[in-house]
């Protein structure tokens, strides 16, 4: 999904992770691949905000679902792998 700048905020404060830029030369291919999403960059790899279905909660939730790890000890290289939810949830907003 493509966060909006509150989404971004509040998916920062829960998840250390960098933006990829709009600008960022991979950002089209990426996009083709995926779908438009905002992706994110941490220390495991690329990663994109799917929204989670979380009855048990009164709030708006995403799950972070790993897109790709990387696959050299200097982060430079990513190797892509089918989508993998990764547990981590990140509460965007309170449901009204």
């Amino acid at each position: 999904m493509k966060l909006n700048s509150t989404q971004l905020e509040r998916t920062l404060s829960q998840f250390a992770a960098e933006v990829l830029p709009d600008d960022h030369p991979a950002l089209k291919q990426l996009s083709n691949i995926y779908g438009d999403h905002t992706f994110f960059l941490d220390g495991s790899g690329l990663n994109v905000l799917e929204p989670a279905d979380t009855a048990e909660t009164d709030a708006q939730t995403g799950e972070i679902v790993s897109l790709a790890d990387w696959s050299d000890a200097t982060l430079t290289s990513l190797r892509p792998h089918e989508p993998e939810p990764t547990g981590v949830l990140v509460v965007l907003e309170a449901k009204h």
